[in-house]
């Protein structure tokens, strides 16, 4: 392994990944990792083209989910395609600019989707509790200024995390213990003390994940309390329905994000590090067109029609 403590900087990086698998294990991981990144453009590919297109799926709830899809789309296509080269050849060099990239397009990405969620749960909470209200309240160009909103926080805090993460000089060893740069194991690699930047990262991490958590929270609270209040259980089922689609997205991408950001150094580790990177980076963007299409009877219908005019033309 380089030791670059007496001074020289780092110029490139090595992502180990699954280096030291066997070579039948890489294939095996290829073959599978290919399938679901394939699965997942697809599917999202498809969302996004039918809530653009198909007119029936013009309320601000299909207007969140193809920019949902899009944010997944961005968030696969930054780290996966890497991997999958990197699982058939012997070099897993990347330089030091594209490593850098990679983590903001990650950090970007990543705190756009947790804000979009929230105002998805939002999205949610006016139409069950102010239904006569909704069209009003949600219209056109709130929708736009939400999804844009998202996308402004979330390349103004990738800004500031990467200047948090390039603060200091790269010292230590240019070894990454991941299949991407994931911003926690690169900082760790920075000489001097990087404490003050993995707090800061931490803190920030707190913010992003926890405030838009926390309108999730009061979003659906207000929306058991309206459901339990009324006195017919009708339409209770489709409620349900349309909640827990969002809510087991939340809990896939908050859980593994948590993890990967909010823990300790200490509790981190290889054999930790890639199974919850693996989790928001692969498993839930293949996951999320699924949960969405498999849990409701519009989205059904538009890929069927959509399919449909696919075969006719």
């Amino acid at each position: 392994m380089m030791d670059l403590r007496n001074g020289s900087r780092v110029t490139y990086f090595i992502l180990v990944g699954f280096e030291q698998s066997y070579p039948s294990t890489k294939a095996l991981l290829f073959t599978l990792f290919l399938a679901l990144y394939s699965l997942a453009m697809a599917m999202n590919g498809l969302i996004i083209f039918i809530t653009w297109t198909d007119p029936r799926l013009n309320s601000p709830m299909y207007f969140f989910l193809g920019h949902l899809s899009f944010l997944d789309v961005c968030f696969i296509t930054t780290t996966i395609p890497q991997m999958l080269i990197h699982l058939v050849v012997k070099n897993h060099t990347v330089s030091f600019t594209s490593c850098m990239t990679q983590m903001y397009l990650v950090f970007s990405v990543g705190v756009a989707e947790c804000i979009l969620l929230a105002f998805m749960a939002y999205d949610r909470y006016v139409a069950i509790c102010h239904p006569l209200n909704y069209a009003q309240v949600m219209s056109r160009q709130v929708c736009v200024r939400l999804v844009g909103t998202a996308w402004f926080f979330g390349l103004i805090n990738g800004i500031f995390l990467e200047y948090m993460s390039i603060q200091n000089p790269f010292c230590r060893d240019n070894h990454i213990e991941n299949f991407f740069c994931e911003a926690p194991i690169v900082i760790a690699l920075t000489c001097g003390d990087p404490q003050f930047s993995m707090k800061v990262i931490f803190a920030d991490a707190v913010v992003v994940l926890l405030s838009p958590m926390v309108l999730i929270v009061i979003s659906y609270a207000h929306i058991l309390a309206s459901i339990l209040g009324r006195a017919s259980s009708s339409g209770w089922g489709k409620t349900f329905s349309t909640c827990a689609s969002h809510l087991t997205v939340v809990i896939f991408f908050y859980s593994s994000g948590m993890f990967s950001y909010m823990n300790s150094r200490s509790t981190h580790g290889p054999d930790k590090d890639k199974p919850f990177s693996l989790l928001y980076t692969v498993i839930t963007p293949m996951c999320n067109p699924i949960i969405y299409s498999f849990r409701n009877k519009e989205m059904k219908g538009a890929m069927v029609r959509a399919l449909g005019r696919t075969r006719l033309s």
